[in-house]
């Protein structure tokens, strides 16, 4: 098994103005090649990786308007203008914050007063050739700012930008991979803290208590950064189902608890994911772990620059096909910057579907699980794409867990 080499103990490129430089030119690059004239960015993981700007302020309208071939300009409430002076690498005449009283008003919205400066700037055009590409599937950009939008841009057209800058940032830099090799290493620590913590009689709610200091302490190099999302530990009869949080709830003998949990470093994402037994494993569970140990191996055997991506999921179907076994979700997707509600790119895909092939410097949450009538299996790595194929960012065992 090929572990990642260790950075902990040497300091990390910087994410310099040069790379937000060649980031911003390949958005150009992009509306240039599609002949759009602007872009409304939403995604607060695209407004990080564009500008730096990070706070928790994506709940409330903002946005970074980007004309085509031009300079981009961030829009805020008010009171996150500073927080965004801050942060991001803009200068501070490209920062502007929308007043206090557009705030949660139902007769008007921010983005009315965006649109409104946005255009009076050059940055929206309202010609009828005009077309002005939205984040229309991002998580914070609302039905009513593509309405307010729309009312304003005159006979322009909107589009939608079909994830324009996530597939920018499909391939890393050295920096960006350095930063979810860190990421790696504290999902490490946080799953080992996890996996002791599971014992009969404890509540789900210490354990996951654990788990988020955990995550937020990090290692003696470098501190955690929040998860896009909190540590899921479906426990028993609820194991056969993803996704589930935590409760009170005491651990029992005889359950198994899968655990999913990521570590996060300077908003980098490396989920993980292990599962606990308690007490002896049924032959159906210890056999379903050695399955999808070797469906893993397999797997990342396929994780090979100019290699389809599609290969990834035959490899894991013909595993566990030889055992009577199918699965028919995807068993990964694409990893980078993250932010609440997901850590995942929304771009490429493992499955049988996927048409593109693997690129050198890309990054994948390879999720193998198994969720059935009453109990579930799951296993997952967090890799990066190099030269000579997938590196795993944790040297966790790849095997169920067994506590007493």
């Amino acid at each position: 098994m090929t572990w990642p080499p260790m950075i902990m103990d040497r300091v990390i490129k910087p994410i310099d103005d040069a790379e937000y430089a060649e980031r911003l030119r390949r958005v150009h690059a992009a509306l240039a090649e599609r002949s759009w004239s602007a872009l409304v960015v939403a995604d607060p993981a695209n407004l990080y990786y564009l500008t730096g700007y990070d706070a928790w302020s994506f709940y409330m309208p903002q946005c970074l308007i980007i004309p085509a071939g031009g300079a981009p300009r961030l829009f805020l409430r008010a009171m996150d203008a500073n927080g965004a002076a801050s942060t991001a690498r803009l200068p501070a005449d490209r920062i502007e914050g929308y007043p206090e009283s557009l705030v949660h008003r139902p007769d008007v919205h921010p983005y009315d007063w965006i649109a409104d400066r946005a255009r009076a700037q050059g940055l929206l055009p309202t010609e009828p050739d005009a077309v002005i590409a939205v984040e229309a599937d991002a998580h914070f950009y609302s039905v009513r700012a593509h309405q307010a939008l729309a009312e304003r841009v005159g006979r322009a057209r909107l589009v939608d930008s079909g994830e324009l800058v996530n597939w920018v940032r499909l391939i890393k830099s050295e920096a960006e991979l350095d930063r979810l090799r860190i990421a790696g290493r504290l999902a490490e620590e946080a799953m080992r803290v996890a996996l002791a913590a599971v014992a009969p009689g404890r509540r789900q709610c210490d354990v996951a208590a654990e788990i988020v200091a955990a995550q937020t302490r990090g290692t003696d190099d470098h501190g955690g950064d929040y998860p896009a999302i909190v540590p899921l530990l479906p426990s028993g009869d609820s194991a056969g189902t993803p996704h589930l949080t935590w409760s009170e709830r005491r651990f029992c003998a005889g359950e198994a608890t899968t655990i999913e949990l990521a570590g996060t470093y300077q908003r980098y994402h490396a989920p993980l994911a292990r599962t606990v037994m308690i007490g002896e494993p049924s032959a159906r569970l210890a056999g379903a772990a050695a399955v999808i140990r070797d469906g893993m191996a397999a797997t990342l055997e396929t994780m090979l620059p100019g290699r389809p991506v599609r290969d990834t999921h035959t490899a894991f179907q013909q595993v566990i096909a030889a055992h009577g076994l199918t699965k028919d979700s995807r068993i990964g997707y694409s990893i980078g910057v993250g932010y609440p509600p997901d850590w995942g790119e929304r771009t490429i895909s493992l499955r049988g579907e996927e048409a593109r092939t693997f690129g050198t410097g890309m990054a994948f949450h390879v999720i193998l699980g198994l969720w059935l009538d009453g109990w579930g299996y799951e296993l997952s790595e967090p890799v990066i794409i190099s030269d000579a194929g997938a590196e795993p960012l944790c040297r966790l065992p790849r095997e169920l867990e067994v506590t007493r």
